[in-house]
C-alpha cells in the first residue's frame, strides 16, 4: 500500500504539476484499482495521504462550514492602475526604509482571478484549508480542498527537509480549456452552464459534497508562505524553490526581477500575452523578494506594505443604454444606475453599470438609447466610459418590450426615478424613490435625509448581519425586507429581538418560505452571535465610512464604546488612520439620537461587547503619545512610527495637550514651538533611536 501510494503520488505530480505524464490513463487507473482493492481488504491500514482519501464524507444538509480564525490575517493588496502609481508606491517604500537605492529585487507573477485559499500542513500532512473570508476569519473547506488534484495531501521530503508547520496560500483556479470542457459536459447532461470559471470555482469550494467538488477541474497555484516553522528562508525565491520541491504547483509564469523598470516591463509583457496564458487574470503582483525588508515594512490594518497589484487595462465593449434608474443606498445616497441591453464582457453577462453621480452622467451627456462604451473596471465592476453612437431617429419597434421587468413597478409609479423613454435624459428626482422625501445636495452627491427611509433601514440591517459585523448567515436582503414589511423589524438592532418570545416565533413561521427549520437555525445563530468584539460592534452600527479597518483602529485606541461615543472630533483625529471627514461623521453619528439609539437597543437586547485585550508592553514608549516633526536621517518616518507602536506607544499627527513626546528631526516645523508652549518633552533623533533600540 505504501509503495502504491508513493507511485500514485509521483504520477499525480507529473500529470497535474509538471504536465509531463509518464504513463497512460489506463495504467494509472490500474494502479489506483490495485490500491483500492488492498484498502478494501485492510481498511484499518488505509494511509491518510492515500489518493483514495481525497474525497471525504459530505457536510450534513443544513450545516454550514466551520468558521476559522487565520493565525496570520489574509490582508488585501494595494491595486495600482498606472506606471506613475507604481513609482509612487516604490517611493513610499524607499522613504519608509530610508533607502536611496531603488534597485530592489522583486518577485513578479500574474494576478490570477480565482478563489484565495490558505492550506496548513503539520509534519508534512495536510490538516486544514481555509477560505480568505473577511481576511481575519474564513471557512474550513478542508474536505473540498483535498479533492484538488495538484494540491499535495502529504509533502515530498526526499530532496528538502520538511517543516514542522507550514502555511501556504494560493489561488484555486480552472484553466480556460478545462473549464470549457467541463461546461460542455454539464450542458450535455442537461445542467446549466456556468458564466465564468471564477464563479464556478467559488461555488465548488462551498459545496457540501466533496464527491461533487471532485468533478470540477480545480487547480491550486501558490503565491505566499506566511508561516514556516523548522526551516528558514531569507528570500521569496528560495522559499518558492522549496515549495516546488515539496510538491506544490505554481503557474511557471513568475520570476525574480531587479528594479522597478523590470516590474513595469513584466506587467506589459504579461498583459500582451494575457490570452495565451490558460488562466483568467486581471493584472500582475509584485512583491519584495527579501523577507527582512518585508518584516520592516509590515502591514497596515488593511493591506501589506511590501507588495502591490498592477492592474491591466479593462476590457471594453459597447452596449445600448436602455434606462437609468435612481438607486437609494444604505446611507441614503441617490445614485444613478445604468441598465443596458445584455452584453458579455470577459465571460460575464452585464445588464447594469455604475454611473457614480449626477455630475458624471452630465459629463458623459447620456441619452436613453445611446450606444455606450462599457468596461469592467478592474475586470470586476461594469462602468460606462462614454457615448459610442448617439441615439437618433425613431425608437426600435421592440423598445417598449425590452424594458427590464425589474423596472416596471418604478415606471408605473411615475415618480421620475427611472429615465426610460427613447432619447430622454436622466436627472435627480424631486423626491426619494423610496419615501418621497426631497433629496439634499452633499457636494457632487444627492442624499435622502430621511434616516427611516426603507432602503436605508434595510441597508443598515444588511451591514449589521454581514461580514465584519455579527455575520448572521440566515438573513439576506429579501428576508430582511420581508421582516420589515411584516413589522418584525423597526430598526437594524431589532434583529436580536427575533428570538424574544413564542409570539415572535409564531409570526416568523407564518411568513412565506419560513419553516420550522429555518426559524430554529436563525434563532440558534442569534444566540451564538450575541457576544462580539468592539470593532465588529462598531461595524454593525453602519456609521458612514467606518468599515472593519477604521473600526479596528478606533477600538484599539479608545478601548470602549463609551469612550468613542463621547470623543470630540479633535480626539478622533488623533487616531492614526482617522482623518477629519471620518472624525466628523463618527462624532455626528453619536450625536444623532435616532442613529445612536441603535447601539443602546443592541445592548438592551442582550448583545455583549468584548473589549479588546490590552497590549501588555513594558517598553520605553508604553503609554506615551508620540509626534514626529522634521526629517529623520537614519530611519524612515513610517518605520519609526511602527517601532513606537511595537513598544507600546501611540503615534499622533498633531501636538496637543495629550502629547507626551515630540521627536525632532531636520528642518522641524511649527510643532516644536507648540510643544514648547505645552511643556511637551522634546527629544532629538539620536535619543529616539536609543530608546527604540532599548525595546
Amino acid at each position: 500500500m505504501e509503495s502504491l501510494v508513493r507511485t500514485l503520488r509521483h504520477h499525480d505530480h507529473l500529470y497535474y504539476v509538471e504536465g509531463q505524464p509518464e504513463i497512460s490513463d489506463a495504467e494509472y487507473d490500474e494502479l489506483f484499482r490495485a490500491l483500492g482493492q488492498l484498502e478494501a481488504d485492510h481498511p484499518d491500514l488505509v494511509l491518510d495521504d492515500s489518493p483514495s482519501r481525497r474525497v471525504g464524507a459530505p457536510v450534513p444538509e443544513g450545516r454550514g462550514f466551520a468558521v476559522v480564525e487565520h493565525t496570520v490575517p489574509m490582508l488585501s493588496i494595494d491595486s495600482l492602475f498606472s506606471a506613475d502609481e507604481v513609482r509612487d508606491f516604490e517611493a513610499r517604500i524607499l522613504r519608509f526604509l530610508n533607502l536611496d537605492d531603488a534597485d530592489l529585487a522583486w518577485v513578479v507573477e500574474p494576478k490570477f482571478d480565482g478563489v484565495s485559499l490558505s492550506v496548513v500542513y503539520e509534519d508534512g500532512r495536510l490538516v486544514r484549508a481555509v477560505t480568505r473570508g473577511d481576511g481575519e476569519r474564513g471557512e474550513d473547506v478542508t474536505s473540498n480542498a483535498r479533492t484538488i488534484r495538484n494540491l499535495p495531501l502529504a509533502l515530498d521530503g526526499v530532496t528538502r527537509k520538511l517543516p514542522r508547520l507550514l502555511e501556504v496560500r494560493g489561488e484555486v483556479l480552472m484553466a480556460r480549456d478545462r473549464f470549457e470542457r467541463f461546461n460542455a459536459a454539464r450542458a450535455a447532461r442537461g445542467e446549466e452552464r456556468f458564466a465564468n470559471a471564477r464563479n464556478a470555482t467559488a461555488g465548488a469550494m462551498r459545496r457540501n459534497d466533496p464527491a461533487e467538488v471532485a468533478r470540477y477541474p480545480l487547480e491550486f497555484h501558490i503565491w505566499a508562505m506566511p508561516r514556516c516553522e523548522g526551516v528558514e528562508f531569507t528570500t521569496q525565491e528560495d522559499a518558492s524553490k522549496a515549495l516546488r520541491a515539496w510538491g506544490f504547483a505554481d503557474s511557471g509564469h513568475g520570476r525574480v526581477v531587479r528594479g522597478l523598470a523590470a516590474c513595469l516591463a513584466y506587467h506589459d509583457e504579461i498583459e500582451a500575452r494575457r490570452d495565451e496564458i490558460p488562466f483568467e487574470m486581471d493584472g500582475i503582483v509584485a512583491k519584495l523578494d527579501r523577507f527582512d525588508l518585508r518584516e520592516r515594512l509590515g502591514t497596515t490594518s488593511r493591506s501589506t506594505r511590501w507588495q502591490y497589484a498592477h492592474k491591466f487595462a479593462a476590457r471594453e465593449v459597447s452596449a445600448t443604454l436602455r434606462a437609468i434608474e435612481t438607486m437609494v443606498g444604505n446611507g441614503g445616497r441617490l445614485t444613478p444606475r445604468a441598465h443596458v441591453l445584455p452584453v458579455e464582457v470577459g465571460g460575464i453577462t452585464v445588464r447594469h453599470a455604475t454611473l457614480h453621480n449626477a455630475d458624471y452622467v452630465a459629463e458623459l451627456g447620456l441619452s436613453i438609447g445611446d450606444r455606450v462604451f462599457l468596461r469592467r473596471a478592474g475586470d470586476v465592476i461594469p462602468q460606462i466610459l462614454g457615448v459610442a453612437k448617439v441615439a437618433d431617429g425613431a425608437a426600435p419597434s421592440d423598445w417598449e418590450a425590452s424594458l427590464p421587468e425589474e423596472l416596471h413597478e418604478a415606471v408605473a409609479r411615475g415618480d421620475g426615478s427611472v429615465a426610460h423613454d427613447w432619447r430622454s435624459s436622466w436627472s435627480v428626482p424631486k423626491g426619494c424613490p423610496a419615501c418621497g422625501t426631497a433629496p439634499v445636495a452633499e457636494g457632487k452627491y444627492w442624499r435622502c435625509p430621511n434616516a427611516e427611509c426603507t432602503p436605508q433601514r434595510i441597508g443598515r440591517t444588511l451591514i449589521l448581519v454581514g461580514q465584519g459585523a455579527f455575520e448572521i448567515e440566515g438573513l439576506g436582503e429579501k428576508q430582511i425586507a420581508q421582516l420589515y414589511d411584516a413589522g418584525l423589524l423597526q430598526g437594524s438592532a431589532d434583529v436580536f429581538a427575533l428570538d424574544a418570545s413564542d409570539e415572535v416565533r409564531a409570526k416568523l413561521l407564518a411568513l412565506d418560505r419560513w419553516g420550522r427549520k429555518s426559524v430554529d437555525n436563525l434563532q440558534a445563530e442569534l444566540a451564538q452571535r450575541r457576544r462580539v468584539p468592539l470593532a465588529r460592534f462598531l461595524v454593525a452600527l453602519a456609521i458612514p465610512d467606518v468599515g472593519p479597518s477604521t473600526a479596528r483602529v478606533l477600538a484599539q485606541h479608545f478601548k470602549s464604546l463609551e469612550a468613542i461615543a463621547s470623543a470630540s472630533e479633535d480626539e478622533l483625529m488623533h487616531v492614526d488612520g482617522v482623518g477629519p471627514e471620518v472624525a466628523a461623521k463618527v462624532a455626528r453619528w453619536f450625536r444623532d439620537e435616532r442613529l445612536s439609539r441603535t447601539a443602546a437597543r443592541l445592548l438592551e437586547l442582550g448583545v455583549v461587547i468584548e473589549a479588546p485585550a490590552p497590549k501588555v508592553v513594558d517598553g520605553p514608549f508604553a503609554g506615551q503619545t508620540v509626534v514626529f516633526t522634521g526629517t529623520l536621517e537614519r530611519m524612515g518616518r513610517g518605520e519609526a512610527k511602527q517601532r513606537v507602536e511595537e513598544l507600546g506607544g501611540h503615534v499622533a499627527s498633531a501636538v496637543s495637550a495629550k502629547t507626551t513626546i515630540l521627536v525632532v528631526g531636520g528642518k522641524p516645523g511649527s510643532k516644536a514651538k507648540k510643544a514648547e508652549e505645552l511643556g511637551v518633552r522634546v527629544i532629538l533623533e539620536d535619543e529616539f533611536l536609543r530608546l527604540a533600540e532599548r525595546g
